[in-house]
């Protein structure tokens, strides 16, 4: 049930932020016409498959490991710090914005890369007004070191040590 649940909440909330708004925005009338980026544009590929396989990894670890989903009305019963989250904090945040950045330049939008960023700003408001205190509020400690142990947003090359 949780798996279903997670799948459910994936194609509604990511795969509006990182899908339908995106293929709206390329679709406005008001766009703005698409950047002559030749080859170079086919780059953006990377990052939309990578940003992908970031969230499905990371929704994958949150409903088997956390035995929860990645909505916030059924979040995980365990502290997930395993995989990607050895690394950073908000990687599934990371892969989506990643995704959204590779459609800008896969599509030469300049409209995309200012949702981009205002979604990155989202982002970044909701886990810091709302994320990290709702997580330090359920997991104590615990999170308070992997706090101190994990960077937020930036994933750093070797793996955190970090003790349940």
């Amino acid at each position: 049930m949780t798996l279903l649940k997670t799948i459910i909440f994936t194609f509604v909330v990511p795969g509006t932020v990182a899908v339908y708004v995106p293929l709206w925005v390329l679709s406005s009338r008001s766009a703005a016409p698409p950047a002559r980026l030749g080859p170079f544009r086919y780059l953006g590929l990377l990052p939309v498959l990578l940003g992908a396989s970031v969230y499905l990894w990371c929704a994958w670890d949150f409903t088997f490991a956390g035995r929860g989903t990645p909505a916030p009305i059924d979040p995980p019963k365990e502290l997930v710090a395993r995989g990607l989250y050895r690394y950073v904090r908000n990687p599934m945040y990371v892969g989506v914005a990643s995704a959204i950045l590779g459609e800008a330049l896969l599509f030469g939008s300049l409209a995309l890369l200012e949702y981009a960023a205002a979604v990155i700003l989202c982002f970044h408001l909701f886990v810091v007004l709302y994320e990290e205190p709702a997580l330090g509020r359920r997991f104590g400690e615990s999170y308070r070191r992997y706090r101190a142990a994990v960077p937020r947003w930036i994933p750093r090359v070797r793996r955190a040590r970090f003790e349940e």
